[in-house]
């Protein structure tokens, strides 16, 4: 039976830079992704909980937030994005093959319950290990790269081809883990918490988060509404 979403009405926060060894790139809105934000947005038990882990990691080690929340209209423009990219990349797959191999690197946007994309939940997060300045740490690929080696545990099966890599993937897994983060296999980066995504994988009944809409000014969130 699948989980069902019991939205606990957490609030969305903005993250900012008042955290000594959490930082933040919000990667789309560098890369000038439309609608995309700022700021790095989450629910407050993630943020939370992303402090628990820093209490777990060496004091060497910094967290680098890339993604979290993700207004639909940005989910919408990954997926196309990425599709995209895929068929330019992969010629001879059919329409269904080029889905299939999307729908590995980013979900289909949706708010079904059933299907709801994590990062429209707030419940998700992509990031990585960095130093104690905030630069990033090797984690053996690129953010998003399209990549056998972004799977989680490719290193684990390649022990000797990226030494350092499989040692931090190590780290950010256990720690994150350790808190009760589930991780998407096929992306070293993604974490989830409280949303369908995370219960299904930790066998839990119920998800506390589900979709949020939100307002747009000048690239933050102007307010948020619960679906």
């Amino acid at each position: 039976m699948s989980p069902i979403i019991v939205d606990n009405k957490e609030q969305l926060v903005q993250i900012k830079d008042d955290h000594p060894r959490i930082f933040t790139k919000p990667m789309y809105f560098e890369q000038q992704i439309s609608g995309s934000l700022a700021s790095i947005y989450l629910r407050e038990g993630v943020y939370e909980k992303l402090q628990h882990v820093l209490q777990l990691l060496p004091k060497e080690y910094s967290l680098i937030l890339y993604d979290g929340f993700r207004p639909f209209q940005v989910q919408q423009n990954l997926f196309h994005l990425f599709l995209n990219e895929i068929k330019r990349n992969n010629p001879t797959f059919s329409e269904k093959e080029i889905i299939n191999e999307t729908l590995k690197y980013v979900a289909y946007p949706s708010f079904e319950p059933d299907r709801i994309s994590p990062h429209l939940t707030g419940g998700a997060i992509d990031l990585t290990l960095g130093n104690v300045k905030g630069d990033p740490l090797d984690l053996g690929t690129a953010f998003d790269e399209l990549s056998e080696k972004s799977v989680t545990r490719y290193f684990e099966d390649h022990l000797d081809e990226n030494v350092d890599a499989l040692q931090n993937r190590r780290l950010l897994y256990n720690c994150m883990t350790a808190v009760g983060f589930a991780n998407y296999l096929g992306e070293w980066w993604h974490y989830d918490y409280g949303n369908i995504q995370w219960a299904r994988r930790m066998g839990e009944k119920k998800a506390q988060y589900g979709g949020v809409e939100v307002t747009i000014e000048n690239n933050l969130v102007k307010e948020f509404r619960f679906r």
